[in-house]
């Protein structure tokens, strides 16, 4: 089944970190439902997933596919703990630095950095730590522009771009519906992959921790602005995987992330009828029923 979706349609792509290995099996489960983008906004790791949607949306599953296999936390969130300390010591704010990513974003686009050379418009959001809102990057560099929308506080650097110092947008939307909307969307498909269900345990590193609780914060903003969003246009909001014990750090789940999205939205995709604006799906699934 192919849902009804007035356009412009808007993919919203959440932060998560690892989890948003999740998001490919998403994308190719929609491809395969006529499910197109007309425009595409992220957030942290939604940003880069959404920079190459944005590039070539026919492609993108195959493409992210290929660059999450060879993601690893080595590469994106390098340095042992020994080497956390130095780096916070001489940054002083973060753990770790930024330029495995930057490798990782630069190698995925394939040398395209401006906004301009992308198929489809996009959006990187990110947080303006002087004003203390959410700013969405359009124009410009690209690798800049998503590197300050997946600045992690703590645990990346801020990003000092067009005479701002930004950090990571999931600070205040981690799923950036509004943004869709301002940016023209009349229906919206979202991709969250940051459940706090999958952090059933304890956090055991600093890391760990600052992910842990920005992520539960990252879920009730989600939860707000999807009630809102969804009285005036249709939201599809894609079911993520199962609940399973995997942390924003934690790469090694990839291929499991990817089989048990695709699954799950296939699943959710089969049956969904759109019938208007309203709520399709749920922020990591239906409410709990109080007993």
């Amino acid at each position: 089944m192919t849902p009804d979706l007035p356009g412009p349609v808007g993919f919203v792509l959440g932060g998560g970190g690892s989890l948003g290995a999740g998001q490919v099996g998403m994308l190719r489960a929609l491809a395969e439902h006529g499910i197109a983008p007309d425009l595409v906004v992220g957030t942290s790791v939604g940003s880069v997933n959404g920079s190459l949607l944005a590039l070539d949306p026919d492609k993108a599953p195959e493409r992210l596919a290929l660059i999450w296999e060879r993601m690893t936390r080595a590469r994106v969130f390098p340095g042992g703990p020994i080497a956390q300390l130095r780096t916070l010591r001489t940054g002083k704010t973060h753990l770790f630095p930024n330029t495995g990513l930057a490798d990782v974003i630069s190698q995925g686009l394939g040398g395209v950095d401006d906004f301009a050379d992308l198929r489809l418009p996009f959006g990187a959001v990110a947080v303006d730590s002087m004003t203390g809102q959410p700013v969405i990057i359009r124009t410009g560099a690209l690798v800049p522009a998503i590197l300050a929308s997946s600045a992690i506080p703590g645990v990346y650097p801020p990003v000092h771009h067009e005479g701002r110092v930004l950090y990571d947008g999931g600070v205040l939307a981690n799923v950036p519906i509004r943004q869709a909307l301002a940016m023209g969307a009349k229906s919206l498909v979202v991709l969250d992959c940051a459940f706090p269900g999958h952090l059933p345990t304890v956090p055991q590193t600093l890391a760990e921790t600052l992910l842990f609780w920005a992520t539960l914060s990252m879920r009730n903003q989600a939860v707000l602005e999807v009630e809102l969003a969804s009285a005036d246009v249709p939201v599809l909001y894609l079911p993520g995987p199962p609940v399973q014990p995997v942390t924003p750090l934690d790469f090694s789940h990839t291929a499991e992330l990817v089989a048990s999205s695709y699954a799950a939205s296939t699943a959710f995709l089969d049956t969904v009828d759109v019938d208007g604006p309203g709520l399709y799906g749920y922020p990591g699934g239906p409410p709990a029923e109080t007993p």
